[in-house]
Formats: structure tokens, sequence, C-alpha cells
């Protein structure tokens, strides 16, 4: 599969999500051409501040897969990583974060984002994680333009 392939899978998850009354957030982990996780963002039907999709996929990969080490995998989530998700992708030895929309995108649909920038943490933090950003950007913004026009959204 490829990268737009994979990422396609993680907008899917998104909008699931968000028709279970979720934030418009996905996350796919996958190893060679395996899907080994893909979640949605679960705060609000977990009351968890840290059930974004990143974190619910890392959890659910380390589950499949009988580790914590994530090595040869790769994760394509919808948005850039805030800090928490770059750490837990760090943590875990992900190979590459690959995301679509960018940090400035979820704040336009009213989140309350850190705007450190994924780069940035990689370059501050030393991380040898592989970082390619803007892949279907337009998809992924879109979805989040969508939910913050839409009845009954709620951001954290």
């Amino acid at each position: 599969m490829r990268d737009d392939e994979f990422m396609r899978r993680a907008l899917e998850k998104a909008a699931e999500g968000v028709a279970a009354g979720q934030t418009p957030f996905g996350a796919c982990i996958a190893r060679g051409d395996e899907v080994v996780a893909c979640r949605h963002n679960c705060v609000w039907a977990e009351t968890e501040i840290t059930a974004h999709a990143e974190i619910c996929a890392i959890r659910e990969a380390c589950r499949v897969l009988g580790c914590v080490n994530l090595a040869g995998c790769t994760i394509y989530t919808t948005c850039e990583p805030c800090p928490m998700c770059f750490s837990a992708c760090h943590w875990a030895h992900l190979d590459r974060i690959v995301y679509g929309a960018a940090i400035a995108d979820a704040q336009a649909a009213g989140f309350r984002e850190l705007t450190i920038p994924a780069e940035e943490m990689k370059r501050l933090g030393g991380s040898p994680i592989v970082l390619q950003g803007g892949v279907l950007q337009e998809e992924c913004a879109r979805l989040m333009r969508e939910w913050a026009g839409g009845p009954g959204r709620k951001t954290y």
C-alpha cells in the first residue's frame, strides 16, 4: 500500500469517530503492507483527555503485536501530532510519522493546540523518527472544517 492509502484508512476512521460524537482525528499504524491498528479519537467516549487517535492506535498496536517497541511501523495520522502524541510515537520507536493536516488546521477548528511543530520537536529532542507532512492535507483539513461547522461539536 502507498502512504495515501493508509492515510485514507485514518480518514475513514476519523469520519467514523465524528459519526460517533468524537472529534475529527484518526490514526492508522502499518507494518509493511499490513494495517496493525486503526483508531479514532476517543476523548469524549472515554472521558480521557489523553485518548487522542495516535495514543489509542499505539495502545492497540502494542496489544496486537505483544510488545511496546513498534520499530518497523509507520503511523498515519490525520493531523500533525501534538507534543504528547509525538512523544508517544518516539517512545514507541515508530519509524515514521506521516500526517495530513497541520497544527494550524486544528487551531482553526477550535482546538487549543500547542503550536510546536513536529519538526521542531524532532530537532529539539534529537528523535530519529522520520516525518512526512501534507499527505492528503486538504481532505484531512476539510473533515475538520466540516466537523467544526456541524452541530454538537465539542473541543478540548
